[in-house]
């Protein structure tokens, strides 16, 4: 009976996965995103292997590039059911369902982390493995066709990991002021093992593609279990969050933000609100910028350059806006706004205004940590703080002219996601070049970096008014 209760419980959540965004997205459309993904990522993995860029350094990248796609997945217990209501309804996803089945919270959870390792290993992971495959001619024996079914391995298993390393900082963070401790203490001790120089890579998934051995199978088996029992054991998907009384504070907030409509204050209530409340918007940022550090001392090790902080980080900071914008526009959408006296464009303005005041100061933040923490001079730290005002206000734009209100429904709709990709790709793969690979950068160089964001502050303000024009036309408003 135990057999078959957990053959049912994963076949029907893989069912309920793919159903899922079948329906949001249309079953075709969808069904196409990994062919997608794969020419994508064969592209790049060419790109960057005819400028130079070693099989191995690429590779590296990727791992961290998937660690933080495992970190974004495991992130839908942040996002929780309110955000799901919204979106699609009334629903009750199978692993929200332990208060009403026979069945235990963790065994729906295990099943739950199971599903997603299986299926975003074939949905993303696979067809990334796949897209190497074009770099074994050249590779000069670097890399060979033996090693993919190894990449694809250390690819899912780096996945994995993302997955229950969110799980877990999840389940601390709803255990209180314990529990935020407990998660201070582990990070310190994860920051102190890297600081004393100790090879902590070895106990990582990558290890699985670098150095296969008994030792590298163990560091994954135990860096994955330990972060896994501690999410099973800490994380309740089926607790829903109370009813809540909060204090009238609407006019307040309103006042602050001088608000003639309320809907800039309604909006920011909206996040504030919600599950995760504003603490979601640095979170993902923080995950923005943990690769961000990855990436640049691997491309340093790599090069044997500084790469130029305020290039990098300008860049790859801004990329937050994304997330920030998905979380503005999530809780409601502009066709429940056609019934009042309220004009559109003043709708697409609080969304942008509220993502600009709470994600622009939480990026420039973080871009002033890595400052500090890689000793940019100031002329670098001026020009990469313009550089991430532009691409940020740029993504904006950009983001609101192709999904409207539902940018996170456009992700995998293979078209706009194609769309948006070339449009992201075209403005930051040369900024990372010249980051990573032109360091140290000229004062002229630098000056046009500056000039670089300017020109994507003024596109992502000419995109955020054709957007309006776009959307107002299509919703008949």
């Amino acid at each position: 009976m135990s057999r078959k209760l957990d053959r049912t419980l994963f076949a029907g959540m893989v069912r309920e996965e793919w159903r899922l965004h079948a329906e949001l997205f249309g079953g075709r459309r969808f069904a196409a995103f990994p062919l997608f993904v794969a020419l994508i990522a064969g592209a790049a993995v060419v790109a960057l292997t005819e400028t130079g860029t070693s099989v191995a350094a690429v590779v590296a990248g990727l791992h961290a590039l998937v660690f933080a796609f495992g970190l974004h997945t495991g992130s839908i217990g942040l996002v929780g059911r309110d955000a799901m209501d919204n979106l699609l309804g009334e629903v009750n996803l199978l692993v929200f369902s332990a208060r009403t089945l026979p069945v235990s919270r963790r065994r729906l959870l295990v099943h739950f982390l199971a599903k997603d390792a299986l299926y975003y290993s074939a949905l993303f992971v696979l067809p990334v493995a796949l897209a190497f495959l074009p770099a074994v001619g050249d590779s000069g024996g670097e890399f060979g066709v033996a090693q993919v079914p190894l990449l694809y391995l250390s690819l899912t298993a780096t996945f994995v990991l993302g997955l229950v390393v969110t799980l877990a900082l999840l389940g601390l963070s709803s255990r209180g002021v314990a529990g935020w401790l407990a998660a201070g203490a582990l990070a310190a001790v994860v920051g102190g093992v890297h600081v004393a120089g100790v090879d902590w890579v070895s106990a990582t998934p990558y290890a699985l593609f670098r150095s296969p051995s008994p030792a590298a199978v163990a560091g994954t088996i135990g860096t994955i279990g330990t972060a896994a029992a501690i999410g099973l054991a800490a994380f309740d998907p089926s607790n829903s969050t109370p009813t809540r009384s909060v204090e009238p504070a609407f006019e307040r907030w309103r006042g602050r933000f001088g608000d003639e409509t309320g809907l800039t204050t309604k909006t920011f209530l909206d996040v504030a609100r919600s599950e995760g409340g504003l603490w979601k918007v640095p979170f993902s940022g923080g995950v923005i910028f943990g690769v961000c550090v990855g990436l640049v001392e691997l491309a340093g090790r790599i090069t044997g350059v500084e790469p130029s902080t305020g290039a990098t980080f300008g860049a790859l900071l801004g990329l937050s806006a994304f997330t920030t914008y998905n979380w503005v526009t999530q809780y409601d959408d502009a066709e429940s706004y056609l019934q009042y006296p309220l004009s559109l464009d003043a709708l697409f303005e609080a969304k942008r205004r509220v993502a600009a005041l709470v994600g622009l100061p939480t990026a420039v933040a973080y871009f002033a940590i890595a400052a500090v923490a890689f000793d940019a001079r100031p002329v670098d730290a001026v020009a990469g703080l313009v550089l991430l005002v532009g691409f940020h206000q740029y993504l904006l734009g950009v983001t609101t002219y192709l999904a409207g209100f539902d940018p996170g429904e456009f992700l995998f709709d293979t078209l706009l996601f194609a769309v948006f990709t070339v449009a992201v790709a075209a403005t930051l793969v040369p900024l990372l070049i010249v980051g990573l690979v032109l360091a140290p950068l000229s004062g002229t160089a630098l000056v046009a970096l500056a000039g670089a964001g300017v020109l994507m502050l003024a596109a992502g303000e000419l995109a955020y008014r054709r957007a309006v024009d776009r959307w107002t036309e299509r919703l008949g408003a």
